[in-house]
């Protein structure tokens, strides 16, 4: 497992009137304060949750 990529997720939005799903994905995704970056296992459950707050996340590769 020494090859699994990571993505670096930092959060740029803030979840101040959006909905309690979103707020809770980005819980999930370990991120709960504006500019908190994290690195996450680049899996297909991982993408899907991004794909839900992309537009509060900034990714890079």
């Amino acid at each position: 497992m020494a090859d699994t990529k990571t993505l670096k997720v930092t959060q740029i939005g803030s979840p101040i009137r959006r909905t309690k799903d979103q707020r809770a994905t980005l819980v999930g995704l370990g991120l709960n304060k504006m500019n908190r970056t994290r690195e996450l296992q680049d899996t297909p459950e991982v993408r899907g949750m991004i794909a839900k707050v992309q537009h509060m996340v900034k990714v890079e590769g």
